[in-house]
């Protein structure tokens, strides 16, 4: 298998050349994953399909200071729309396989159905033109030779960036313990951000606390994610009440299903309370001299 194009960044490549690297190899993925969504139904799929768009986007955002422009802001934007595109065939899968468990047949059939329809549409926003122009210009985008260097390097530029997204997580878990669903859903993009900043910075610096501050945001990530799948789920269910047939009677069924999705909360909280805990407690690799 050949390296991934991110793996030729360096301490001193210029931030430019970084994202045009960082851009090839998340539109590699994309297209490798897009193909086994228009051939195969099977879940893995849209997951890295729409986890290929989340790099790219994080990545636009990241860079945005050394590398700007309206051609750049379209492609994020391009990003955007693609994984809203695919999103609700995502969203279902997780409610289904993971959210809940024992899905009554009737609501597993009414499932399917929709898993269906959100398939196709996905499907159809994957293979159109808008997306042939997007991956083209990704295409240009990465092949196109950076500006005459500049003397700045990843690991300096990089060093700003990681500062100043883990001192807005920090901002933004203030009093954490009496967050609602608005700030929790506000605090996991940022910690998200953070953790896609890490992964692409991190061959800037020595690599042994590297890896320990990656997995740290993973597990907050993680734990933000388990209460937001909550909030997810109340848009799964009322689109599963939708798209019952008048014949199908699922209310007391979805009715269940609502209950089980609401347990558990002070299970989830105390994950949530760990792995604050451990963040705030990994070292910022990115200051170690």
């Amino acid at each position: 298998m050949a390296p991934s194009p991110e793996s030729r960044l360096r301490a001193d490549t210029d931030p430019e050349t970084a994202l045009r690297l960082i851009v090839a190899g998340c539109h590699a993925d994309l297209l490798k994953y897009r193909a086994a969504v228009l051939k195969s139904a099977r879940p893995n799929g849209i997951h890295q399909t729409r986890v290929a768009l989340r790099r790219l986007r994080a990545a636009f955002g990241l860079f945005r200071s050394a590398v700007h422009g309206p051609g750049v802001r379209a492609l994020a934007a391009e990003a955007k729309w693609l994984a809203r595109e695919c999103g609700p065939a995502r969203d279902l899968q997780v409610f289904l396989t993971e959210t809940v468990a024992d899905v009554p047949a009737p609501v597993r059939r009414i499932g399917n159905r929709l898993a269906e329809i959100h398939l196709q549409h996905a499907r159809a926003a994957l293979s159109g033109a808008r997306f042939a122009t997007f991956s083209h210009t990704l295409a240009s985008f990465a092949a196109e030779p950076p500006a005459p260097a500049s003397d700045e390097r990843l690991d300096t530029f990089g060093r700003a960036v990681l500062g100043l997204h883990h001192a807005k997580v920090l901002r933004r878990a203030r009093k954490l313990d009496q967050f609602d669903t608005d700030r929790l859903h506000r605090l996991r993009i940022a910690i998200k951000k953070l953790r896609y900043a890490a992964t692409y910075f991190g061959p800037a610096f020595a690599p042994g606390g590297v890896k320990p501050y990656i997995d740290a945001t993973a597990r907050l990530q993680g734990a933000l994610g388990a209460l937001n799948d909550r909030a997810v789920a109340a848009q799964v269910l009322a689109d599963l009440a939708t798209a019952a047939r008048p014949q199908e009677d699922v209310a007391l069924p979805l009715k269940a299903l609502a209950k089980q999705v609401a347990s558990g909360e002070k299970r989830r909280r105390r994950r949530l309370e760990r792995a604050w805990k451990e963040f705030r407690e990994a070292e910022r690799f990115w200051r170690r001299a």
